[in-house]
């Protein structure tokens, strides 16, 4: 038969004792005490208060770099160094086919029906921030089996397997050129407002973007490729030209958001 809660407080009660703050406690082994040394010999711990005889660390006062052995080549300066950092890579934010996806089905990108979707279109749904899109935008081929739904997108790369996936849906993929200045001109084109003196006297602001700039000679092979779907390529500006009437291109696109 077990104990009622009814008798547990009244032996409590009447014991005349009650709950108070001088009452708790930590747990047994909650608090370490500290341990006190160079107390004596009988402590276990006196007279050089286990630090040994001699040496540095003996001393008060020692700061050993992490490392240090002591004068001769340490660890970390003996083994050999691999690889490299290679200070001149411009990597590309990658971009899921699927994600694009993902984000058409839930509402929060919406398919231009006039022009091409640019990396602005990316930033402003909230795929990426505009700080994190450094040097453009890779698109990459991973859940492209979940493709169904048409657009036509521009970015600075993309994979075969993602050109496949979504030329297979209907739609084009169209790989741009965009050095730093032009991609900061496309992703913030609030920056280049610039105030000018109107013919009336009032001060207007106008949005002076810059030109574009063409590839360099290294990367020039690749966007006059057809098959990586190059922006130069006579066959993708043939393709282009006829997807949209009086397309719309990227260096107009920021006037318009202004607008």
């Amino acid at each position: 038969m077990g104990i009622s809660a009814s008798s547990i407080l009244v032996a409590h009660f009447s014991t005349g004792s009650f709950l108070s703050l001088s009452d708790l406690h930590d747990n047994p082994g909650a608090k370490r005490e500290r341990k006190r040394v160079g107390r004596g010999i009988g402590s276990g711990s006196g007279k050089t208060s286990g630090r040994g005889m001699n040496g540095q660390k003996k001393r008060s006062s020692v700061n050993i770099p992490q490392g240090f052995e002591g004068g001769q080549t340490p660890m970390h300066r003996r083994l050999p160094k691999t690889g490299f950092k290679n200070i001149w890579a411009e990597p590309l934010t990658p971009l899921f086919v699927g994600t694009v996806q993902n984000w058409i089905d839930m509402g929060r990108l919406v398919v231009p029906a006039d022009r091409l979707m640019t990396m602005k279109d990316l930033v402003d749904a909230g795929i990426f921030k505009a700080n994190r899109v450094k040097h453009g935008i890779k698109l990459l081929a991973r859940g492209g089996e979940h493709v169904h739904t048409p657009f036509h997108i521009e970015v600075s790369r993309a994979s075969l397997g993602a050109i496949d996936a979504v030329e297979k849906a209907g739609g084009t993929v169209t790989c741009v050129h965009f050095n730093r200045l032009a991609l900061r001109a496309l992703l913030k084109p609030e920056a280049f407002r610039v105030p000018v003196l109107g013919e009336d006297g009032q001060v207007e602001e106008t949005l002076q973007l810059p030109r574009r700039a063409r590839p360099p000679p290294r990367l020039m092979p690749l966007y006059l490729d057809s098959d990586r779907r190059g922006y130069l390529s006579p066959e993708v500006q043939r393709r282009n030209k006829g997807l949209f009437n009086g397309q719309v291109t990227s260096e107009e696109i920021p006037k318009l958001a202004l607008d």
